[in-house]
């Protein structure tokens, strides 16, 4: 288990948010939770707004879950889509920040899961940038930074929550977020 939350430097603990121009498959119209970004190993990401419409049941179905059996299974990013892990989300109030523990085990969650202000996901996939990599992308402005709000724990707005992202950002966001991939076909 690894626990993350904002740092004062760097990009952990933000948000990271898909430019509307990001046509990347694997990424477009996504919002990320960066739990690690250092200048030795590079930066770790969960997308937290593709949820697979599937359970944790459902992709370990021979494993003792209890209560996670139900928890939601989202696609985390196009690295190691072949496992899946558990992540728990945890909103400290008094500090405004995120705090996430990544890499748990179904017992590590199971302890987790009862905690109020935490939300228990589990992903398969994730997205990984090498030293330097993210800033490159970055500087090319793919991404928007912002900090997480609570919004980003309720798992009923997760998979709206780009497009509400988009709306807060202006006419000119919201604009290019309701436009069509190719605009011949409209």
């Amino acid at each position: 288990m690894r626990e993350f939350g904002h740092s004062s430097s760097g990009l952990a603990g933000s948000l990271l948010i898909a430019h509307p121009n990001l046509l990347d498959p694997n990424f477009k119209h996504t919002v990320l939770f960066i739990p690690v970004n250092n200048d030795d190993d590079g930066s770790f990401g969960l997308i937290i707004n593709r949820p697979t419409g599937k359970k944790v049941k459902d992709f370990l179905p021979d494993q003792d879950l209890r209560d996670l059996a139900h928890v939601p299974v989202f696609i985390g990013g196009p690295v190691g889509n072949d496992q899946i892990t558990f992540a728990a989300f945890e909103w400290k109030k008094d500090e405004d920040l995120v705090v996430c523990q990544t890499h748990l085990g179904i017992d590590e969650a199971w302890k987790l899961k009862d905690n109020e202000t935490t939300s228990i996901r589990a992903f398969v996939g994730y997205a990984g940038w090498s030293k330097g990599q993210l800033e490159s992308e970055l500087d090319d402005k793919s991404w928007l930074v912002q900090r997480p709000d609570l919004d980003m724990m309720d798992l009923e707005k997760c998979s709206g929550l780009w497009q509400a992202i988009m709306k807060e950002q202006g006419p000119w966001f919201r604009l290019l977020a309701s436009a069509p991939d190719d605009p011949s076909n409209n």
